[in-house]
């Protein structure tokens, strides 16, 4: 078995204000994803959502049920959100190949039986991000690429936040139960995203940052609106992100991160927004 995985449980507010360095990012940062010839999930009591990763080089990876799921196939009871980040490769739904390139996405629907993944070069391989969450109806497996996505261009260079927000696995794009995913880009010589920062409380969100060049780093904020923390990240590392916890980030450089969410609904604007100076 070549599936690695982990269980994540939820912690409270309460909880989280008495956490140091370590049990932070123990308890929110996945820092073990994009392993070569490896499926990595870890599987998080926030409204059951997974983050995970698959890096086929000369063999195919199978997309496996684990232990937690009690299912005989992964997808016997939930959708999946894919996004390549790396070479060109094939998502295999039952028996259908889906060519992602870099930053292509693909919707796969509750029932798909048989998925496995493939790169078309060894020695430049695919390289899947990988987000899953409980779903109650099979709709369609869809292929999404970055100019089909539903496109917002935010900030500013002035506030240092001037963004493009592809919206690529959200309702508009391609029916789903809850998941919903998409990529936002920082544009040169800005560093901020999603700030004003927000939470809603109606769904838990994960963030996985990319094109953080070498030896930059973003610091990634979350907490209470009153009560935030930070956790340093690196190129390819995700962060889970509580209902109830901001999910902003500062980079020494400007960088890309892919944002996936599930929960109580699928209304993208439905935040409630702190604003910047009554952040504490």
């Amino acid at each position: 078995m070549k599936t690695i995985y982990e269980t994540r449980y939820a912690s409270s507010p309460e909880a989280v204000k008495r956490y140091d360095t370590n049990q932070l990012r123990d308890e929110f940062l996945v820092d073990n994803l994009m392993a070569p010839d490896h499926v990595i999930f870890v599987y998080s009591h926030y409204d059951r959502f997974m983050v995970g990763s698959a890096v086929p080089t000369s063999a195919a990876l199978d997309l496996e049920s684990i232990d937690p799921l009690r299912a005989d196939f992964f997808l016997a009871r939930r959708e999946l959100g894919v996004i390549n980040v790396g070479g060109v490769g094939d998502v295999v739904v039952d028996g259908t190949a889906y060519e992602l390139s870099f930053k292509d996405a693909l919707y796969v629907a509750m029932g798909s039986q048989k998925v496995s993944f493939k790169s078309k070069d060894p020695k430049n391989p695919a390289k899947f991000y990988l987000n899953s969450a409980p779903a109650h109806k099979s709709f369609t497996t869809k292929k999404i690429t970055k100019p089909e996505a539903n496109k917002i261009e935010l900030g500013s260079l002035e506030t240092a936040n001037h963004r493009v927000v592809n919206q690529m696995i959200v309702s508009s794009v391609v029916e789903t139960c809850q998941l919903q995913m998409g990529m936002t880009e920082l544009k040169t010589g800005s560093v901020w995203n999603t700030l004003p920062s927000h939470v809603h409380d109606r769904r838990m969100e994960a963030y996985f940052y990319i094109e953080v060049p070498e030896n930059q780093s973003v610091c990634h904020f979350m907490g209470q609106t009153d009560e935030t923390r930070h956790v340093w990240m690196q190129n390819e590392q995700a962060v889970i992100s509580p209902p109830w916890s901001i999910h902003s980030g500062a980079g020494t450089s400007n960088y890309t991160f892919i944002w996936g969410m599930a929960g109580e609904n699928l209304d993208y604007g439905d935040m409630d927004v702190c604003e910047i100076k009554n952040m504490k």
